[in-house]
């Protein structure tokens, strides 16, 4: 049988998704729903379609011409749209979950209403609202230290925390009703103090294989400085854990997981097929979830893939055929460091339409391209994250070396993050959890 794979998404992380796909000894042909002329994607897909990745009725009227047998679909949005829902209705099974399974990204109230009904442990004290009815006094009773966000898809950007983006409650109100007033819902929670990571799971609905543990760093600037962006860069570390955990954490992230996957089940009667990404935060009163998402992260996957080596494509065909208990799935024992060039002025005012030299760094495998498009021969800026390197190393810092002297070879008006995987600011992470414990 030949597997006819449709990538909805062209990014980095379907660049990396698509990479890893090649990799495999089985019969198939790839092709890619595209918002830009990924060079990445190009080189590796058989077939690139231009058009809009949120257009359910494109997506599914070219996998049926293409007579397509798998779809794996990248970002959230389409998910959110109801594309498996549609493609499954075509009887093309997916690598993503349903609209109503997607929720658990989709709807921050949703995922944390679910997590209360199965008395899931990690959850927040929360409020949903969709007026400004009861905000200032909820606020009044968090004192200076609350968490707001968006309940709906944002690009990562619609998270204000107090202290680091929201200073006063007067702020806090203008953003609420900022948001009431576009007709959005909004959630207000208690603030967490800790530090932040993250566990991806391949899930067919009964069964996890999980990745090893990664932390991303949202902030654009050094010292994790400046506003929120999609994620400047990621690293893992070779026991699959992170050096400011203890043994207990990564077990406790693995429950969580698991305890998602069979809620989700037990309210919806339908397997959850894809990926489950739970963020969560080492705190001084334990692992608390942050946030779910329905897909892979993005720079994550770059890490995760690049571990990977059990073959992507016969995970996929477990997940979707209820049989990912019976795959070994294998990662290797190195640390991973991933950082993303990005355009001066990301994330607020980025630079678009100038070229990019990727010409001296000597191997391009390790290049994943985002927002960029081939264009006569050369790279130009699209105006969101760039390209990432990512590199494997014995240490954390080893890769990291290897991975800041090939993202400084890249040419263009760009910027990236110079202290991710570095041990200073590790180090640093180290001592504040051991202060928070």
């Amino acid at each position: 049988m030949e597997y006819r794979i449709l990538i909805v998404g062209s990014g980095a992380r379907e660049h990396a998704i698509t990479r890893s796909i090649r990799k495999t000894q089985i019969d198939h042909k790839l092709f890619c729903i595209a918002s830009n002329k990924n060079p990445g994607i190009i080189n590796i897909c058989d077939e690139l379609i231009l058009g809009d990745i949120e257009d359910v009725d494109f997506i599914v009227e070219n996998a049926v011409q293409r007579k397509c047998n798998l779809a794996i679909v990248g970002p959230e949005n389409p998910l959110f749209k109801g594309v498996v829902d549609r493609l499954k209705e075509n009887n093309i099974p997916s690598i993503g979950p349903t609209k109503d399974l997607a929720q658990i990204e989709t709807s921050k109230s949703f995922a944390r209403d679910l997590m209360k009904e199965y008395e899931i442990d990690g959850l927040p004290i929360y409020q949903s609202f969709s007026s400004m009815n009861g905000v200032k006094e909820y606020l009044n009773n968090h004192g200076e230290d609350y968490v707001l966000k968006y309940d709906g898809l944002a690009g990562g950007k619609g998270v204000k925390v107090s202290g680091e983006h929201i200073f006063n409650h007067e702020e806090a109100l203008d953003y609420c009703q900022n948001i009431v007033n576009s007709n959005g819902k909004f959630i207000i929670e208690e603030k967490f103090i800790g530090e932040e990571f993250s566990l991806m799971s391949f899930s067919d609905g009964k069964t996890l294989k999980h990745m090893p543990l990664i932390q991303d760093h949202k902030r654009a600037y050094e010292g994790d400085e400046g506003p929120n962006t999609g994620g400047m860069g990621t690293y893992s570390d070779k026991d699959h854990s992170l050096p400011f955990l203890e043994k207990g954490d990564v077990s406790i992230a693995k429950e969580t997981n698991e305890k998602i996957i069979e809620a989700l089940f037990k309210k919806f009667g339908e397997r959850y097929i894809g990926i489950l990404y739970g963020g969560f935060m080492v705190t001084k009163s334990g692992v608390k979830v942050i946030e779910y998402n329905a897909r892979f992260g993005d720079p994550e996957a770059m890490n995760a893939l690049s571990l990977l080596e059990t073959d992507l494509l016969t995970i996929f065909n477990a997940m979707v055929n209820g049989d990912l208990g019976g795959v070994d799935v294998r990662f290797k024992n190195q640390a991973t460091v991933c950082k993303y060039a990005v355009p001066i002025g990301y994330p607020t005012d980025p630079i678009k339409g100038s070229s990019v030299d990727v010409s001296m760094v000597a191997d391009n495998q390790v290049i994943s391209y985002g927002s960029v498009n081939a264009q006569n021969d050369k790279i130009i800026l699209a105006g969101s994250r760039t390209l990432c390197i990512t590199e494997l190393g014995d240490t954390i810092a080893e890769a990291e070396l290897v991975v800041e002297e090939k993202i400084s070879k890249v040419i263009g008006s760009l910027f990236h993050r110079t202290d991710i995987g570095k041990s200073e600011l590790i180090d640093k992470k180290i001592e504040r959890m051991n202060k928070i414990r």
